[in-house]
Formats: structure tokens, C-alpha cells, sequence
């Protein structure tokens, strides 16, 4: 067989970048292989953090990389590395290949050194500092940036060669300051991805930061949810700004923190999540405001959307409504039992959304009618996730499967049901029955007393078809020993 050049070994390894297993495989075929396999592997090194054996063998070799300065500056300050580890000799700088860092890794490596003993607060920033260095000094292009360490990463040698080119950015706002944000500001302004934990006021760094961006696409917050914030109106201006470019917003326990007016400038948003917590009484009238705030917003090209814990089911219908169609999943959680409208909810989903794949909606007992609808209108359902509101309810079970049973589409392959609704053994008998000649990867059955729900008999039902291949897999398998 004639030996493939390497721009034929490249394109097939680059292709294998997702399967780690293989491409560790292909690094011991020979030479070649080797010092091609090798940069891809520790772009991004926290691969080898599955086993602590593994981990140990990385941190080993990142420490073994510091150079001989780095190593006498620790010497001098009594912070004593292994012999090992200073006079391991390296085939490869390694690196020179990453293009991650999480200083939570950092972190680890320290904890590592030190074997966990108690060492003063000087030693730690001092090899922290080190190890750092060596990362920015060494990496030229870094796409990755998890921020979480009082180091000022920004003021580093080599910053501005080693986060030009920064494509993600995940900042701990406990640990960075404004000056440090505005530093990052003047550096990389091609992030695609800014995440941002534990805000709860305006910062001007991170306002410089924000607008720095040429390109940016996605942006998390994430606010502590016990911490007193204060209306960050011009954190709301600058996301603002990014209209443009921006389709995907994630805002966890922000509802009030950043004012509802910028939501209405994103008309390029594709992808909404949005998670808080309902039950927080201090902030009922910022809640109240969003979920008016909520029926006039347009999001025309939206394609996933999630929300948990508000119940605002009249809300997003009327938002699904003014979609161009494109939504290919929906995900409305919420721990109100008393919550309405979300028949009206499934009723905008079966009229607006006919390219769905994934679904996780709450059910009540007069919405059968639009389950039906929306089975009929919807054919490339894959995921369904129906969830009881009263859990009083329990009538409704075998209707339930028996509208499944009639109208599901043949993409429908997993299904979930939440809520202690009551099935007799035939409809359980006609559900499965209806997937012969067609694989069910997965039913379960979750609710606080389901199991009472459940007889042997049903369970046996389950076992059988999943004896004949019909059904790969459900949580009620686990019940068969119990029978």
C-alpha cells in the first residue's frame, strides 16, 4: 500500500478530533504519526483529565515544561519540586500546541505540588504565577480562556501575542476587576463566546470589553442568586449594541438585573435561554414586568428556546407565534403547580413549529386535544417530554398513551412522562405495540409516587418488548427485580 502524505494524514487526524481514543491509537503507529497526532491532542489537554492517573502524568508534564528561571525562582522560595520533574527531558514542547486554559486546571496543578498539605497564601500565587507564564509565553494562539484566579492574566508578558486570537472567555466576576477586563479589552476583540458568573452591578471594564467584540455570537450571565444586585442598565445598552452579530443569549437568575429593554434590539436571536428563580419575593415586581415585557417581544429567526422556573406559558406562545417557523426545540419547565395556559402553549407549538425535534412542555388535563394537534403537525418529533401539573390528576394516563399510540410520527423515539398519572396494562400494551417496525430508544416514567402506578404486570410489558429490540432502553426496567 502506497503511504499517505502528510496533507492526506492531517485532513483524516482533524477529522478524528472529536474520538480522542482513536487519535491517542494513531499516535503510536509510528514517528510520523506520532508528531502529527500530538499537537491535536493537547490543543485541548483537558482530555487526559478522565483518570487521576492520566491527570498526574499531565500535570507532571506541564510542570516539567517550566523553564530553568521559573524552577530557581521556586527553589529560592523553598517551594521544592520533584527531581523527577525537573530533569524530565521532553520530546515535544507541548505547550506550544494549547490553545485551552482553565485556571481551574492551574489550580489543580498547584494542589497537586503541594499534595494538598497546607502551604502559605505566597507559595501558592508564586508557582500559580509561574505556571501562567509559562502558558502565555509558550501559547501563541489560545481560543479558550476559562478566568477564574486572582493572577492578573492580562498583564502578563506575551498576552497580547497569546489572546489575540481568543475565541471563548468564561470570567468569574469574583475574582477580576474592571482594570483587568479593559486590559482583556485592548487585547482579543474576536470572541464568538463571553461568559460572565457572579455579576451584580455595572463594571466599565466589562462594558469595554463587550464592545470591543467584532464578531461576538453567544453571551452567558450568570448572577449568584444570593447576592444584592443593582439594575445594570448600561451592561444592558452595550449587549444591546451587539445586535448585529448576536444570536444566542443565555441569562440565568438575571431577571431584573439587566432592564428588559435590550431584549428588544436582538432580532437576530436564535437561540433564548433563560433560567431564575421564581420564589425569590424581592424580586416578584421585576418578574411581573418581564412577563408583560415578554408579549411583545419578536424573535422571528428564533430556533431553540428555553425557560425554567417562570411560568409564562401565554407569554411565549404568543412569542412562538411570531417565529418564522424554525424552532426545532422548546423546553418550559416550572414548579407551579397552579400555572395556566399551557394548552395554549402546545396549541402555538402544533401551529408554528413544524420542524421540532425536542420537547419538554407541562400537560394538563383539559390539553389533550392540542397534544393530538401538535402529534399531527409536528413529524419530526424525536424527544417528548410531557409533565403533569396537578399531580391530583391521575385520570388522564390512558388517554394519554392511546392519543400517543394513534398519532405519534415515526421520529418520535424517546419519551418521557412526569406526573403520577394512572395506565392500565392494555393501553400500556397498545403503546408498545404500536413501535413494531420501528426501534423506541427510550420511555420513562418519573413522578414522586410512580412506582405505585406501576404494577408487575405493566413491567413485564416493558421487559418483553425489550427482549424483542423494540424498546432500548426505560427507567421501569429497574423495577423488574423488585417483582
Amino acid at each position: 500500500m502506497e503511504k499517505l502524505n502528510v496533507d492526506c494524514l492531517i485532513l483524516i487526524f482533524n477529522t478524528l478530533r472529536a474520538d480522542k481514543k482513536s487519535l491517542y491509537s494513531c499516535l503510536l503507529v509510528n514517528r510520523e504519526w506520532c508528531h502529527l497526532v500530538v499537537p491535536i491532542l493537547w490543543e485541548n489537554y483537558s482530555y487526559f483529565f478522565n483518570c487521576i492517573e492520566s491527570r498526574e502524568k499531565l500535570f507532571n508534564i506541564i510542570l516539567s515544561q517550566l523553564p530553568p528561571p521559573s524552577k530557581q525562582l521556586l527553589f529560592d522560595n523553598d517551594i521544592m519540586l520533584p527531581q523527577t520533574i525537573l530533569s524530565n527531558h521532553l520530546t515535544f514542547n507541548y505547550i506550544s500546541f494549547c490553545k485551552f486554559l482553565d485556571t481551574n486546571i492551574v489550580e489543580n496543578i498547584v494542589n497537586m505540588a503541594f499534595k494538598n498539605n497546607y502551604i502559605n497564601f505566597k507559595k501558592i500565587h508564586l508557582l500559580e504565577q509561574e505556571i501562567y507564564k509559562l502558558f502565555i509565553g509558550q501559547c501563541k494562539r489560545i481560543k479558550e480562556l476559562v478566568w477564574e484566579t486572582y493572577q492578573p492574566l492580562s498583564s502578563f508578558p506575551g498576552t497580547s501575542i497569546s489572546f489575540s486570537q481568543l475565541y471563548s472567555l468564561s470570567i468569574n466576576m469574583d475574582f477580576i476587576n474592571s482594570d483587568n477586563l479593559y486590559e482583556m479589552a485592548q487585547i482579543c476583540k474576536d470572541l464568538n463566546k463571553l461568559h460572565i458568573n457572579k455579576y451584580s452591578h455595572n463594571i466599565p471594564g466589562l462594558i469595554s470589553l463587550i464592545d470591543a467584540q467584532r464578531n461576538l455570537k453567544m453571551l452567558i450571565f450568570d448572577s449568584d442568586p444570593y447576592i444584592k444586585k443593582v439594575t445594570c442598565e448600561e451592561l444592558g445598552n452595550a449587549i444591546a449594541r451587539k445586535s448585529s452579530t448576536l444570536n444566542n443569549l443565555s441569562l440565568f437568575n438575571s431577571v431584573g438585573v439587566i432592564p428588559h429593554s435590550f431584549l428588544s434590539s436582538l432580532v437576530n436571536l436564535k437561540n433564548l435561554y433563560i433560567v431564575d428563580e421564581q420564589y425569590d419575593f424581592n424580586k416578584y415586581q421585576d418578574i411581573k414586568e418581564f412577563q408583560h415585557y415578554l408579549e411583545i417581544l419578536e424573535f422571528p429567526d428564533l430556533q431553540s428556546l428555553y425557560f425554567n422556573v417562570l411560568s409564562f406559558f401565554k407569554e411565549l406562545a404568543l412569542l412562538i407565534e411570531k417565529t418564522k417557523g424554525n424552532l426545532t426545540c422548546i423546553s418550559v419547565c416550572t414548579p407551579n403547580e397552579s400555572a395556566k395556559n399551557t394548552g395554549m402553549l402546545i396549541k402555538s407549538i402544533a401551529n408554528n413549529c413544524p420542524k421540532i425535534k425536542f420537547l419538554t412542555t407541562h400537560l394538563g388535563s383539559n390539553d389533550l386535544f392540542y397534544l393530538k394537534s401538535l402529534l399531527l403537525n409536528c413529524r419530526n418529533l424525536t424527544y417528548l417530554n410531557l409533565r403533569s401539573l396537578n399531580e391530583n390528576n391521575n385520570n388522564i394516563g390512558d388517554e394519554l398513551l392511546d392519543i400517543l399510540t394513534k398519532f405519534s410520527p415515526m421520529s418520535l423515539i424517546m419519551v418521557t412522562i412526569s406526573g403520577d398519572w394512572k395506565y392500565s396494562v392494555n393501553a400500556f400494551q397498545r403503546f408498545f405495540g404500536s413501535y413494531r417496525g420501528r426501534k423506541l430508544f427510550c420511555f420513562d416514567i418519573i413522578g414522586y409516587n410512580f412506582k405505585e402506578r406501576i404494577t408487575s404486570e405493566h413491567v413485564e410489558i416493558v421487559k418483553k418488548y425489550f427482549d424483542e429490540g423494540i424498546i432500548r432502553g426505560s427507567n421501569l426496567l429497574s423495577l423488574y427485580c423488585k417483582y
